[in-house]
């Protein structure tokens, strides 16, 4: 099988059940936004090592699942190709993995600047293309029927990795950088 088919090479691209949308439309951007974070996503179990492999290999597959039913015009459309659904429990599964951590790290009491080490860094870098996804598939749910889920998955995942962020910082002995106000 070939990767390329020729078939966008007009501007356009093939949906999930075969319609076509103009490569900038906004459920590409929202898709496109959820698969850019899921090759962060690998960068960052890549450079965390051992820590937190299983969570971030799991969130990989649910941000392949959430993509996939951005792709498909509507619920009956995702149904018809057996797309994974993005439900309660994957919200509640990383609600539970940061309260696992957060358990762990110091009261937050500033503002922090992200970095100090690669894999810290990179769970920011998650966390603000989290956002974006996010803020893309808001826009895309006011023109188009989601589940309320798959928002509030994204929403979840952008805090998870900021709880990451933290907890990696404290497992590989790196302080939180805070935020002062400059003047």
């Amino acid at each position: 099988m070939k990767i390329y088919t020729r078939t966008g090479d007009q501007g356009d691209t093939g949906l999930l059940g075969g319609s076509r949308l103009p490569k900038d439309h906004l459920r590409l951007e929202a898709y496109g936004t959820v698969d850019e974070l899921n090759s962060h996503v690998g960068m960052l179990r890549d450079l965390a090592g051992e820590h937190q492999r299983e969570l971030l290999l799991r969130i990989q597959r649910t941000l392949f699942d959430l993509g996939s039913r951005l792709a498909a015009v509507d619920d009956a459309e995702a149904a018809r190709f057996k797309v994974p659904q993005v439900g309660e429990a994957e919200v509640l599964s990383l609600e539970e993995a940061m309260d696992t951590m957060d358990k762990e790290l110091p009261p937050l009491r500033n503002f922090i600047l992200p970095g100090g080490h690669p894999a810290i860094s990179q769970a920011h870098v998650c966390r603000t293309v989290c956002r974006r996804a996010e803020r893309c598939t808001v826009a895309l749910a006011r023109t188009a029927p989601l589940p309320p889920e798959v928002v509030r998955y994204l929403n979840r995942l952008s805090d998870l990795f900021f709880v990451l962020a933290r907890w990696l910082g404290q497992r590989l002995g790196v302080a939180d950088t805070p935020w002062t106000p400059r003047g």
